[in-house]
Parts: structure tokens; sequence; C-alpha cells
């Protein structure tokens, strides 16, 4: 008779077509964040023919059910899949290319949700092998602030039962189909968005001394932020990023607009140098408004805190995945600069998150990379999504 790990890995191989189907269902039928209107009722049906239990409306869209194990043991663990997608134009041609069109699947969360359905079934057909809950999240708006593992947290569903551990898993196109990839600690910054409004006397572009330059002050602000916040991520060695993404100034030829506006992201990895950097940067804004006469406004749209990775569940996950899919298929990462609400969990429980690997390249060999036109995934990496999740979530239920 097989041991688990092997029914594990036989019963992934079983459920991959369906997975697929899942998988391409959602890529043609993409909804933004917080709109995931029929992405979720069609989870709501799915969940109900396969007669697992489930509350759904949460957080608007979200839905959590609930994979309850026969044997002993009453821990509970939690796997989140988000749902939303992106305002992207697909450039793509295949069958399952988005039928709506300015919106896609570029980040692969059509991919996170056929794998926790996956993960779903495995371990609904095995649960006589381990006790406890497996909590299913579905959640809406992680591309869009205020995030939706925010909104779900705030709901209050997540405290009966209230999970010991939460885990997600993430495609990266930079790893191939068949492997993983973990990073223990810190693993992704944090992030904020910033929005500065430059307010003076606009006029006559032939009258300059009429007037106070909003796009010149503009300039000179975008300048000193970025000096300025230079020297005091040196002086402190924090991995940080303050890029500014846009600059509008509705101005012309002849015209010094009144108004400019300035819009971009501070990325940090320390929860009070971000706290610090943010009020530093609202000072050279200030400083500026005063020395040439002006106003400035400041507005900090606060985004997603450090993403943390839980050690000991790190640790214990690589040597899972490591028996698993063997020792060559697991990968050690760096840190990254980019940011996922996922973070927030972490203020309910030990959190895990994990990258699988369904990396795709194009006819000219040039990697699909996330929230671009071209991105797509190697489906194979779903049947090591699925098989990998259901050992992790069935030993961290057994310990």
């Amino acid at each position: 008779m097989p041991g688990i790990k092997e029914i594990i890995l036989s019963k992934a191989d079983d459920l991959h077509k369906e997975v697929i189907s899942l998988r391409r269902h959602f890529h043609r039928y993409p909804e933004l964040s917080y709109e995931e209107t029929e992405t979720s009722a069609f989870i709501s049906k799915w969940l109900s023919e396969n007669n697992i239990p489930f509350r759904d409306k949460i957080a608007g869209t979200g839905l959590i059910a609930e994979i309850k194990g026969k044997g002993n043991g009453k821990k509970v663990v939690a796997v989140r899949a988000e749902m939303d997608a992106l305002p992207v134009m697909e450039r793509n041609n295949t069958d399952y290319t988005s039928l709506h069109p300015g919106k896609m699947h570029a980040c692969g969360h059509d991919a996170h949700m056929a794998i926790l359905m996956g993960t779903a079934l495995l371990l609904k057909s095995i649960n006589s092998l381990f006790g406890g809950t497996l909590l299913l999240i579905f959640q809406p708006g992680e591309e869009k602030s205020p995030g939706g593992a925010k909104l779900m947290i705030e709901s209050g569903e997540l405290n009966n039962p209230k999970p010991d551990i939460i885990i997600a898993t993430h495609n990266l196109p930079e790893l191939g189909s068949g492997k993983t990839g973990y990073r223990s600690g810190s693993y992704m910054a944090s992030c904020d968005e910033i929005y500065i409004t430059v307010s003076g006397k606009g006029g006559h572009a032939a009258l300059p001394g009429l007037t106070t330059d909003q796009i010149y002050i503009a300039s000179k602000l975008v300048v000193r932020l970025r000096e300025k916040m230079a020297e005091m991520i040196a002086a402190r060695g924090i991995p940080t990023v303050l890029g500014i993404g846009k600059i509008t100034g509705y101005g012309a030829t002849n015209v010094i607009p009144e108004t400019v506006e300035i819009a971009g992201t501070f990325r940090t990895f320390d929860e009070n140098w971000r706290v610090e950097g943010l009020t530093s940067l609202k000072n050279i804004a200030a400083e500026t408004a005063s020395e040439y006469g002006i106003r400035i406004e400041v507005r900090i749209e606060e985004g997603y805190p450090v993403l943390i990775n839980n050690e000991y569940l790190t640790d214990k996950a690589v040597r899972l995945s490591e028996e698993l899919l063997g020792k060559e298929n697991v990968k050690m990462f760096e840190t990254r600069m980019s940011s996922d609400d996922f973070s927030f969990y972490s203020s309910v429980a030990p959190t895990l998150y994990f990258r699988t690997g369904m990396g795709k390249t194009t006819s000219d060999g040039e990697l699909r990379k996330l929230h671009t036109p071209d991105f797509d995934i190697d489906e194979e990496g779903l049947r090591t999504g699925v098989a990998n999740m259901s050992w992790l979530v069935l030993n961290f239920l057994s310990e």
C-alpha cells in the first residue's frame, strides 16, 4: 500500500485536468479588485456541488470554506487565494484568453484559486487521515489598497474558528514548473502610496515674475526627496525604495499651471523606519513649500506592512517540500521590494508565504512576466502547486 506522500502525488495527478479547467475558467472571466461578484458566485456554486460548507459575502465578495478532518486534533490551518485581476489588456491568443477587454489575470490569481480548489478536493478525499480543520480563504482585492486581507480580518470571520497557521502561495515566473521556493523572516517590503499636490499662482509663461512656477518647484521637490531620502537610507542600511511614478501639470507652452500632482511609492523592510521615512518626506515637502511661498499637501495612502514568514513554519515547510519534491526542486530566495497584502494575516496567526514555479516563455524566449499583457503560466506547475500545498497542510494539521 502506498504511503501518504505517494497518495498525495497520485491524487494531484488525477486532479490536474480539473485544476487546469478551473484556472482557465477564471482566466477567461477576470474581475477587478472588489468587483469579483461572478468569480465569487462561481466558487460558491463549486463549493456547494462538492459539499464543502462555506460562508460568503465576507468583505464584499470574499468566502471562507471549511474541510474538517475525521481524525483527532483541533488545529486550524488556513490557506489564502486571491480572486482579483488587473486592469491590463491581454495580448495572448489562446482558447482561454480574457473575454473581458482591459481586464486580465496578469498576476496569476486564477492559478492560485485553482490550486486552492484542487487542494480542497484532495484533502477532502483523505480527511480520514488527519484531524483539525482546513480553512479555504478566497479573498478579494489583493491588488488594491486597503487590501482585501485587511478587510477579511476586520470582518471578524476569521475568529471562529481562529487559524493557528495561515499559508499562501504565489507563482513566480523566474521559477520553473516542478519547483517551489521559500524565504524565512522578512521577505517582501511594506508599500505605501504617496500623493503630493503642489499649489501656487499660475499664469502666463511669458510673465514668470507674476507667478510661482509649480512645474519648477515640483521638479525641485522630487530631486530633494530623492537626494535627502537616499542619505537617510544609506545611514540606516535598510533596503528602501522611494519611487516617483507620475508628475502631472496641466499647463501649456504659454501657461504655468496652478497645480502639479506628484504620485509615488515608499517601500521598506522596517516598520519603524517606514513611519520615520514617511514623516521625513512630509517635512521635506513642508520645508520646500515654506521656501517658495506656496502650498504643498502630502497624502499618504497606507498600504501593506512588511511580509514576514514565521521561521519555524518556513524551516519545516522547506524540509517537507524537499521530502516531497526533492532537494533540487526547493529554492531559497532573497528579499523582494514587491508587496502583498497577505502580510496583514500575520496579525492573526503565524504565516507562511512561499512560491510555486510556473514560469513560461514567449516564442522568442522572453519570460512571461507578472503584470504584463503577455503573462501566462506553465500549467504543469498547477500539479506541483496542489501536491505541495496539500502535503504542507496535511503535515501542519497533523503536528
